[in-house]
C-alpha cells in the first residue's frame, strides 16, 4: 500500500478509500468481515457522506464492534442539498450534520470532513470560518470541498489567507480514465475530465492539492463487469446513472485499450484504469467501492502497475 500525508490528517493515508456508496452500505446492513479485510489489506481511509443511507452506521458499528477508530481516517461530507433540492452550505446545517454523522460514527472527531456541494450565492467565508471554527472545537481535522470548482476553492483560500484561517486543503471532484460526458446526478457535480477541465488539471497539478477522486472507474464502466464489445447493450449491464454520466462511445474506446493493456501486462481492465489515476501529475487518491477481499487485493495491486507516458496518453485518447 502507498501512503501520503494530508495536512491536519494525524496519520499517513492510503491512495486508495473504500467508498461506501454501495447497497450493502446503503441499507446499513453490517460489514465488518469486509472492513476488517480493507484494513488488513492497509487501506486505512473510508468515505462515506451524511447523504449515503445509512452507511455511517454500518461504520460506526465495525469501530464500536472492533475499537479501532485510532487506526482509520473517516471523511464524511455534510450540507448536500435537500430533497427538492434546496442548498444548505450555513453553519447551522453543516453543525446539524456533523451532530448526526459523529453519533452515528460513534466518534466526536472526524479527519476529514468536506462540504457535498457548493452553492455559488453562499460567500465562501461562510464554509471557511465555520471549518476553522469546528477544527479548533477538535472535531473535524482536515477541511474542504466536494464538488466545488476549482476557482471557488482558490477564492476560498484567498480569503483564509488574508484572515490568517487554515485553508481547504483537500478536495473531491469525479477525476479518472473515464470521461464524465454530463452530470450523474445533478446539483452541481464537479469533474476534471474532458479537454474543457484542462485548467482545472493544471491547477491542481500546480497546487498539489490532494484530489480523492470518487467514481473513480466511471461507476464501473471500467471496473471489468463489461467488455468493450457490449456498447451496444450497456445499459442492462450498468445503472442508469453510469450510463448517463459515462455510457458515452469515446469512454469504450477507453476500455478497449484498457482491455488490450491488461491482456499485454497480465492484469486485468479496472487495474489499468486505476494504475491510470495513480500516473497522473495530480496528487490523487482513488475511491473504489469494493464487494470482497480479492476485490480488495487487486485494486492495491494497482498501484504497482507501470505505465508509461505513452501509454497513459494511449489510454485517454490523446494521440501524437
Amino acid at each position: 500500500m502507498e501512503y501520503r500525508q494530508i495536512a491536519h490528517v494525524k496519520q499517513p493515508v492510503s491512495r486508495i478509500f473504500l467508498g461506501t456508496a454501495s447497497p450493502s452500505f446503503l441499507k446499513g446492513e453490517e460489514n465488518n468481515a469486509l472492513l476488517d479485510a480493507a484494513l488488513a489489506a492497509g487501506i486505512n481511509a473510508f468515505d462515506t457522506a451524511r447523504n449515503y443511507g445509512l452507511s455511517e452506521r454500518t461504520i460506526g458499528r465495525w469501530l464500536q464492534d472492533t475499537g479501532r477508530r485510532e487506526e482509520v481516517v473517516l471523511l464524511s461530507k455534510c450540507a448536500h442539498p435537500d430533497l427538492l433540492g434546496r442548498k444548505r452550505v450555513s453553519e447551522k446545517e453543516i453543525r446539524k450534520d456533523f451532530e448526526t454523522s459523529s453519533r452515528l460514527l460513534g466518534t466526536d472527531y472526524i479527519d476529514i470532513y468536506l462540504l457535498h456541494r457548493d452553492d455559488p450565492k453562499t460567500d465562501v467565508q461562510v464554509s471557511v470560518e465555520v471549518f476553522n471554527a469546528m477544527h479548533a472545537e477538535g472535531k473535524i481535522g482536515a477541511f474542504g470541498a466536494s464538488n466545488w470548482d476549482h476557482r471557488r476553492i482558490q477564492e476560498a483560500n484567498e480569503y483564509a489567507e488574508a484572515h490568517n484561517l487554515i485553508p481547504f486543503t483537500v478536495s473531491s471532484p469525479h477525476f479518472g480514465l473515464a470521461r464524465q460526458q454530463a452530470d450523474p446526478w445533478g446539483g452541481g457535480c464537479v469533474t476534471l475530465t474532458g479537454k474543457e477541465n484542462a485548467e482545472a488539471r493544471k491547477w491542481y497539478a500546480e497546487t498539489q492539492m490532494p484530489v480523492i477522486c470518487y467514481s473513480s472507474l466511471g461507476r464501473g464502466i471500467l471496473s471489468g463487469k463489461l467488455k468493450s464489445s457490449d456498447a451496444d447493450h450497456a445499459a442492462k449491464i450498468l445503472d442508469s446513472v453510469a450510463m448517463k454520466g459515462y455510457g458515452c462511445p469515446d469512454n469504450f474506446v477507453r476500455l478497449a485499450r484498457c482491455e488490450a493493456l491488461a491482456a499485454e501486462k497480465g492484469c486485468s481492465v479496472s487495474q489499468i484504469a486505476m494504475a491510470w489515476i495513480y500516473h497522473q501529475p495530480i496528487n490523487t487518491f482513488a475511491v473504489v467501492t469494493m464487494s470482497s477481499p480479492e476485490r480488495i487485493r487487486d485494486n492495491i495491486a494497482s498501484l504497482s502497475i507501470a505505465l508509461t507516458e505513452e501509454e497513459a496518453r494511449y489510454l485517454n485518447l490523446e494521440e501524437g
